[in-house]
């Protein structure tokens, strides 16, 4: 699983190992401690000590390897931004931790509900609009976004599914999905111009 380097709302590659991550005897109290206070080297340090653990509960619900990567990286985000929230008195890190996986695997499994009835409700809608002649270029562009879409990595398509059919803001993406909104509009942007491009390779060599 890819190490990560957790701050705010970004996520980037890390090193395996910080001089700074507390180890030895009362390490997880003081990687506790030092979330709550905004310590980045201690979200780092929880991620290192625990991300594994809550990659396997994650792959384990959704039998998705790479969504369980998703929600891992989502999990610890949620974490930093409610560090406040966390209580040593009312339990461990790695328990509170555990719950807010639960509640992104439930997030990921709703989100995947979701986008079957998309799929379901665009079939039929599509099977009523193929049996008329009254507006031919629309259904045909449906056709056309949603071919695209599934040639897309699976959180792009995510995205724009979200924003084509349900008809979502990109703030109300971020709060549906636990991603950070400069995420949700990197993943639009990238697949936006992935699909731009397709379309217009497919315009020259058709």
């Amino acid at each position: 699983m890819t190490a990560y380097r957790i701050t705010g709302d970004l996520a980037a590659p890390t090193a395996p190992h910080s001089h700074r991550r507390p180890q030895g005897d009362g390490a997880d109290d003081r990687i506790a401690r030092g979330l709550v206070e905004g310590d980045e080297y201690c979200l780092d340090a929880a991620y290192q000590r625990w991300g594994r653990l809550v990659h396997t509960l994650a792959a384990r619900a959704l039998g998705d390897p790479r969504e369980a990567e998703d929600v891992t990286q989502q999990v610890f985000v949620a974490a930093w931004r409610g560090r406040a929230n966390f209580s040593p008195e009312r339990g461990t890190l790695p328990a509170w931790l555990t719950g807010i996986t639960r509640r992104k695997i439930a997030d990921a499994l709703t989100a995947r509900t979701r986008r079957t009835e998309l799929a379901a409700a665009l079939g039929a809608s599509l099977e009523h609009e193929a049996g008329t002649v009254e507006e031919p270029e629309r259904v045909l562009d449906r056709i056309v976004v949603t071919e695209e879409l599934a040639r897309l990595p699976r959180v792009q398509r995510d995205v724009l599914e979200l924003a084509y059919f349900a008809d979502l803001t990109q703030v109300q993406i971020a709060d549906r999905t636990g991603m950070p909104l400069g995420t949700v509009k990197s993943h639009a942007r990238r697949g936006l111009q992935r699909m731009r491009h397709n379309l217009a390779l497919a315009a020259t060599t058709g």
